[in-house]
């Protein structure tokens, strides 16, 4: 543990999807910085050393059945809320289903709608609180066959400032942070001819790592960003700049 692990009282953090990719560092960093953490998954085993709860963000009884899980194994309300569970199912707009866009919104935007709903409750007894809402550069940038998921993220930006101003005076931030081009899974099995392609628009010259993702949420959560609520935080190398 950090110095600076000690020296602060942990907080109760829960990550909504933090088993895998930019959820998990997230998760790992909050650990890292002496907070408590749950994560939330659908199924499967949690990875080593974090403590998770089932949990469907589709469903707002698997969603208030979560949180008081996590409740009780914290002790107490969750103070930090970082809701990054998503979905994807890309395909060209005049290909897509009913299905497919819906299922989308449903997961990205109102699953994230239904966490900092069942949040707010503890976190106005408690009148203090952080709400981090994970969107993409996608959702300002725009990108062919996404436009459900493009759709799903910006729509976290009005979520995140009508929270700010709902609960902004009981000392509840809400903010986005819209990452880039991560080096996960994901983008490692692209085409070079594709991965270059995608770096010749980034001004940075590379794709972020997951950790510099998870530094950038720790410090909106943080006590240091107490004055900064409706705010969207670029981690994209500078790809979405002036959208």
């Amino acid at each position: 543990m950090t110095a600076e692990a000690q020296e602060k009282t942990p907080r109760n953090v829960l990550v909504t999807g933090g088993n895998r990719g930019i959820g998990l560092a997230i998760a790992r960093a909050f650990v890292a910085g002496g907070d408590n953490v749950i994560i939330t998954q659908r199924s499967g085993e949690p990875p080593e050393g974090l403590t998770a709860v089932r949990c469907e963000v589709t469903d707002s009884a698997s969603v208030d059945a979560a949180f008081t899980e996590a409740e009780q194994v914290f002790g107490g309300p969750v103070e930090v809320l970082v809701a990054n569970a998503g979905i994807t199912k890309d395909t060209l707009l005049m290909r897509m289903t009913d299905e497919e866009f819906d299922s989308v919104i449903d997961t990205n935007l109102a699953g994230s709608f239904r966490c900092a709903r069942r949040a707010a409750t503890g976190m106005i007894r408690k009148r203090r609180g952080r709400i981090v809402l994970i969107s993409s550069v996608v959702g300002l940038y725009g990108s062919p066959g996404q436009t459900n998921y493009a759709a799903s993220k910006a729509g976290l930006v009005g979520l995140a400032r009508s929270i700010s101003r709902e609960l902004g005076g009981r000392g509840i931030t809400a903010n986005v942070v819209a990452p880039g081009f991560i080096d996960t899974e994901m983008t490692a099995v692209l085409p070079d001819d594709q991965k270059k392609a995608y770096l010749a628009n980034i001004p940075a010259g590379r794709f972020a790592t997951p950790e510099e993702v998870a530094s950038v949420v720790r410090f909106v959560a943080s006590d240091d960003a107490a004055y900064i609520t409706g705010a969207v935080i670029p981690v994209d190398g500078g790809l979405g700049m002036g959208h």
